[in-house]
Parts: C-alpha cells; structure tokens; sequence
C-alpha cells in the first residue's frame, strides 16, 4: 500500500471516529437539557427555563461582543487614544435602567409560574406521601386506601450478582397510581429524618420533614409512567429510595381503585387464617428485600453496622452499639447472634431499638408481612429452628 493511501485510510477512520464522538457529545449535551414534562406547570418551568436561558444567551453576546469589538478596534497598534471622562450620567443611568427593564421582564412570567404551583385550592384528589428510611407510604385521604411503595430492585442487582435491569434502582413494588386530567394535591411529611420528594417529569421537588406537613399539586395530562427519587440525603441507602408514578385514565384509575380496596382488604382477612410454611417462606422471602439493604441478602449484616441475623455469627462494634441488643438477649456473652424466641425478634421488628438504626416496622408492615418475616428468617442460612410463626400470633403480639 502507498504512503498516500495509508494516510487517506487513516484520515478517513480519523474522520468516522470523530463523527462518532461528535453524535455522542451532541446527544449527551441535549440530554443535559430540562425536558417539557407531562403537567402544564412542567411545561412552563420548561419555557421559563428555556426565556430566562435565551435572555442570558442574548446578554452575553452583546456584552462580549461589545468587549471584544472595542478590544480589537482600539488596540495599541492602532494608536488609539483612550477617551477621558469621569461620572457619565448618561452611562450610570443606561446600566441601570437597563437591567432593572431585564429583570422585570423576567420577574413577571417567573411569577405567574410560581403562583401557580403554589395554588393548591380544590383540588380533586387528595394523597398524603410520608418518607420512611428507605420507602414511601401513599395514603388516599378521600378513599382510605393505605400502602407502602418499596424499592424492587434485588440486592443481587445491587451487589452486581445479576444482571441489571432497564430501570435498575428506579422501579417500586407499589407505584403511586394517579387519574390523569385531576388536580391532586400531594401533603409531603416524613417519620424519621427529612427526605425529599423528586418528580421531574411533574416539576415538582418538596421536602419531607417530620413534624411539618408541605404541600404541591400536579394534574397529569397523559398516561404513562414517571419516575422519581428521593431528592435529599437521608442516610447510607438513600439511591435506594425510588419513586414511580402511574397515570391512568379515569375508567382505568377506578377500576386500580376498586381492586386494590378489594385487595386490602383481601390481605387484612388473610391474617385470620391458618398459613403453610411454602407460602410464609415465599413471602417472607419478599419482605426481606426491604431489610436485604442493612442485613444484606445472606443475612450477614455488616461488620461494626448492623447485626448479622445468623445464629452464633460473631458480632463486633463498639459498646454503645453491643450494649442494647445485649439487654434484649439478642448478643450472647461471646458476642455471637444469640438463637432467640420467637417473641423477642418479633419485639425488635414491631419496635425496633431505640438508639440504633434499627427503626420500628410494626407500623409498616402487616400481621401477615411479619410473620412471613420472622418465619423465612428463622429457616434460613442456616438457623434452622424450625419456626412456623403466624399471623395471629402476631396480631396478638401487638
């Protein structure tokens, strides 16, 4: 091959490589880019954003011009003389008024917008979102339906055993379920530490803070999914904290409404019966996931953090962490996991312990929830002990 051949070949694949990397840039730098959302208030934050981002653009090109213009036409080379003035009232005046006419020009759309995703009267439906460590708990005031919406993905995934799925950390047991075309107003609160709650298809970002309740509305306008995330630092597991938004129409939306009333209260009646143990470890398994993050999916827990769940699994920390789960028996002397009743470990998942960071799920989880829990962790890794809790005993554990 000649010398002028090689060069062409190698400018020609310079050339394609570069076209790539040029798309790949170009689409990177559009995703940057706010996107119009699903809501009219979206939609005009977008076009405010995209007002206030073309103004800027305006004012720099002017004034860089205007600077490198005087830059280049009053050079040293060109003998240019530099004009003497002093307190020019027609400047002071101009670079005033100016950007005050600017800024009013941009207060004015800003605040029409702001109003409105302020005005939360009538609404038609009213949900309250309460943020726990690490999940969200959706309450339907008008139509008292109550659930808790859990991160689905596996710790499989997490700990990168399998493989990742298209919505990897995004994705929920149980999405909020909304009716598209109604105004919903959204009361934010938190049980434990400040969360925040993060839409941006809806424009909507509002605090979480426990003793206050905030407020937002929204009114989806087509049906879809729309996903979300805690927007705030909550603690070790806070990308774990996903939210999922699913807009209905009208029949479909009462149709979600009427089965999941028909299965609340399906699962409320399930707690009188007698379970077998396949059903309890299958579900038990389930409710797991939501414990999997500290205790991690083998029940090893993490060293000097959170206990093992392994019977005579060696446990060390410091003594301010020993010391209440020996007072519950839950260490033994050694510092191994102690083989404990039944009741006990019911006890540390309907209360928790105080001064750790093992929370209360007795008002999260179900009778029936607990009892698969308590059932898979006593017949796994190894513990073995044979126990088939049910549900009624929980009911008349509380």
């Amino acid at each position: 091959m000649s010398a002028s051949r090689r060069v062409a070949g190698a400018c020609g694949r310079a050339a394609l490589a570069g076209s790539l990397l040029w798309g790949t840039v170009a689409q990177a730098a559009f995703e940057l880019n706010m996107t119009p959302g699903a809501t009219a208030v979206s939609r005009d934050v977008y076009h405010l954003h995209m007002t206030i981002f073309w103004i800027c653009v305006a004012i720099g090109v002017v004034v860089f011009g205007v600077m490198f213009w005087s830059i280049y036409h009053h050079r040293k080379s060109r003998g240019a003389v530099p004009a003497q003035f002093h307190e020019s009232t027609a400047i002071e005046i101009a670079w005033t008024v100016v950007p005050v006419m600017i800024l009013v020009g941009m207060a004015i759309p800003a605040t029409r917008t702001l109003v409105a995703m302020e005005d939360t009267s009538n609404p038609d439906l009213t949900v309250k979102i309460t943020g726990y460590q690490w999940k969200w708990r959706y309450e339907y005031l008008q139509d008292g339906v109550s659930f808790y919406s859990n991160l689905k993905t596996s710790a499989q995934q997490m700990h990168g055993e399998a493989p990742k799925g298209e919505h990897y950390l995004l994705e929920v047991d149980k999405p909020l379920v909304l009716p598209v075309g109604k105004k919903v107003r959204l009361l934010t609160t938190a049980a434990d530490v400040i969360h925040s709650w993060w839409v941006p298809a809806l424009a909507i970002k509002k605090d979480a803070i426990p003793g206050f309740i905030n407020e937002v509305w929204t009114r989806i306008d087509t049906p879809g999914t729309y996903r979300g995330q805690c927007a705030e630092l909550c603690g070790k597991d806070h990308g774990f904290m996903p939210i999922v938004i699913v807009a209905l129409n009208d029949a479909d939306y009462a149709k979600w409404l009427a089965d999941t009333k028909a299965s609340l209260a399906a699962e409320a009646d399930s707690a009188n019966r007698t379970w077998d143990r396949a059903e309890l470890m299958k579900k038990g398994a389930e409710v797991y996931q939501t414990c999997a993050a500290c205790h991690q999916a083998n029940g090893e827990g993490l060293p000097g953090v959170f206990p093992p769940l392994v019977k005579g699994k060696p446990f060390s920390g410091s003594e301010e962490m020993l010391k209440p789960l020996r007072e519950r028996g839950l260490l033994a002397a050694d510092n191994t996991i102690a083989a404990v009743s039944v009741e006990q470990q019911a006890a540390v998942i309907l209360k928790g312990i105080p001064g750790t960071a093992m929370a209360a799920f007795g008002p999260q989880l179900g009778d029936v929830e607990v009892a698969a829990l308590l059932t898979y962790i006593r017949n796994s890794w190894g513990n073995d002990l044979g126990d088939v809790v049910q549900p009624a005993a929980i009911k008349a554990l509380r």
